[in-house]
């Protein structure tokens, strides 16, 4: 199984971080970070658990993933405004340390499933808010043969690492480390490099939009996963989530052009 698994996020990772540069090559920035904002990294890292570890351990692992998310929000603010001041590296410092700082208090925050989805969505909203306005438009230079390569190697490295020591951290803080802002920072850092500060604001604010997709995904496994199956519990799981992104892509597709 273990050996299963590990093949799985060597092809999924880096299949996913293609497919959401292409989106954003295609659609723009925005609608890339809308589909960035999908657990596309916490999802699987919660069926792993539930498998590995039980039912209960990935329940109260969604109730951490809840609050990273909103640690995750906080990174997308603090790096949208950095990214008006300074270069790339500046702004992902800046996102980071928000992260960390904000993941440092939510540690002790206490584990309520409806305490962390409703604290999850007022942050999404805020910051959706206050992100800096962006100009559209922006055009940039045409990214070399070597992008989407690297951000594939990138992403998959880090994946590799955050859920390799998953197991041993649990529940709680296995769920709190899992929303690294692994796809948006990535992203992010080549939009602002390749295309300016607009660019990266913009896939910010989709991967906040898409987020809400995200929350509601935990939310049915945090709830649901005591009671029903695996596959019941996951399904109904992904199906929310498709559905409420859907409709955010609806309502706030013209936020992301």
């Amino acid at each position: 199984m273990a050996a299963e698994i590990f093949l799985l996020k060597l092809v999924v990772t880096p299949l996913l971080i293609a497919a959401a540069t292409l989106v954003a090559r295609r659609w723009g920035p925005g609608v890339g970070g809308w589909l960035a904002g999908l657990p596309l990294t916490s999802a699987p890292v919660s069926v792993f658990l539930a498998m590995e570890q039980g039912p209960e351990f990935a329940a109260g692992a969604a109730v951490g993933t809840l609050f990273g998310l909103t640690a995750l929000a906080a990174f997308c603010l603090a790096y949208g405004w950095a990214a008006r001041r300074v270069g790339w590296a500046g702004s992902a410092a800046a996102g980071l340390g928000v992260f960390g700082a904000c993941l440092a208090v939510l540690g002790a925050a206490p584990a309520s499933l409806s305490v962390a989805f409703a604290l999850v969505c007022v942050s999404l909203a805020l910051v959706a808010a206050l992100l800096p306005a962006t100009t559209a438009g922006v055009s940039g230079m045409k990214p070399g043969a070597w992008d989407i390569p690297f951000r594939m190697a990138v992403a998959t490295a880090i994946v590799l690492l955050l859920t390799g020591a998953a197991r041993h951290l649990g529940s709680t803080l296995s769920g709190l480390l899992s929303p690294v802002p692994v796809f948006l920072l990535v992203m992010a850092v080549f939009a602002q490099r390749s295309q300016g500060s607009d660019a990266s604001i913009r896939l910010l604010r989709g991967g906040v939009i898409g987020s809400f997709a995200f929350a509601v995904f935990f939310l049915v496994v945090g709830a649901l996963l005591g009671r029903l199956g695996l596959g019941a519990t996951y399904t109904l799981a992904s199906l929310s989530a498709l559905a409420i992104n859907g409709a955010a892509l609806g309502v706030a597709g013209r936020l992301f052009r």
